[in-house]
Formats: C-alpha cells, sequence, structure tokens
C-alpha cells in the first residue's frame, strides 16, 4: 500500500505573499525623477500670425552646452559653477557696459523708488542632442540660482525678510524688477567644439 503524503496547507500563502509585498513597497526608497519647473506659454491660436521677435544682440546672453558637455557663454569656454555669477552679471549690468542689456529706469513704486533694471534681457540656453541630461540640468539650475539670488537680495534690501517670506503681491513686484527670462532652443548637433 501507498504511504500517503500529507499535503501543505496553502490557503495563507497568498495573505504573506501580500502583505510581504506592501512591506517590500513601503520600506523601500524609491529615487525620484528630476526635473524642471517650467510654465509653459499658452497655445498660438491657429488663425494667429508668429512674428520674429528682433533681440538686439547686447540684450541676449547665448549659453551652449555641446556633446562634450562642455559649457559655451557668449563664445568663452566656462565652467558649469561660474554661470551663477556670470548670469547676475548679465542681468543686472550694474556699470552699465555696452556689452550687456541696456537699462531702464522705472518708478516701481514704494519701498522701491525709481530703479534701473535691464527688462529686455534674454538668456539663450542651447544644447547638443547628446548632452549629458545632469549637465543641461546643472546649467538649468544655475540660471535659475540666479534670478532666485538675485530676487532674495532685492526682498533683503527693500523688506528685510527673505524672497519666499513675501507675500504673493510683493513677489510679483520683484519679478517684475527681475523677470525670468530663459529661452530654450531646440537640440542641435554642435559636435564636441
Amino acid at each position: 500500500m501507498a504511504k500517503k503524503i500529507p499535503q501543505i496547507n496553502a490557503s495563507s500563502m497568498a495573505d504573506i505573499s501580500f502583505l510581504l509585498l506592501i512591506f517590500f513597497l513601503v520600506t523601500t526608497s524609491m529615487d525620484v525623477n528630476q526635473g524642471l519647473a517650467r510654465r509653459l506659454p499658452a497655445p498660438v491660436p491657429p488663425d494667429q500670425k508668429v512674428e520674429d521677435t528682433d533681440i538686439n544682440k547686447r540684450n541676449l546672453l547665448v549659453v551652449k552646452i555641446n556633446s562634450a558637455n562642455q559649457l559655451m557663454v557668449q563664445g568663452q569656454l566656462m565652467e558649469v559653477r561660474q554661470l551663477k555669477e556670470e548670469a547676475k552679471k548679465f542681468i543686472l549690468n550694474e556699470n552699465d557696459d555696452s556689452f550687456y542689456p541696456r537699462l531702464f529706469e522705472e518708478d516701481f513704486g514704494e519701498p522701491f523708488g525709481i530703479i534701473r533694471y535691464t527688462k529686455e534681457h534674454v538668456i539663450s540656453v542651447q544644447n547638443d542632442v547628446d548632452t549629458q541630461y545632469q549637465v543641461y540640468l546643472n546649467v538649468q539650475n544655475e540660471l535659475v540660482a540666479a534670478y532666485n539670488e538675485l530676487r532674495d537680495e532685492c526682498a533683503r534690501k527693500y523688506f528685510h525678510v527673505a524672497y519666499n517670506e513675501l507675500d504673493e503681491d510683493n513677489q510679483k513686484r520683484i519679478q517684475k524688477i527681475y523677470p525670468q527670462k530663459i529661452s530654450e532652443a531646440e537640440p542641435k548637433n554642435y559636435g564636441g567644439n
């Protein structure tokens, strides 16, 4: 006579598997994808004619990243960590240099008064199709950091608090003084030069 083999009760295996799955999902850390926070312009209606904008050369800061992940600012090689200070000098143009954007004077009301600022400046970011995404992000972060620092310095000067502590109306007033104008061109093949 054949010996009878006892069977294992598997009814609770599904419950155990489910609990283990939940445990690993809860305790595992996930990498968060990096991205850029950008507000895109409203779509142009199909019947509206798109006109090219003519930008004075002195109002344009050209930032290129080639396929070798080298940064060129106005045709000069530069380290990414130097970009923030160069962008701030460009946006401010404190000495009214002819190779930086033209300064305009405007009365921004209390507590600002009349301020000289470069309202027509544009920073153009161009990258190669083979540029590493991390390098592109680092460049974008440096440019955004330049605007953030300028806005924070302005808030501390006129309101004696950090920019992010201001109410929305005063933040918008400072944004008008330092509007973030970063233009992104379609990636091209610049090569290693």
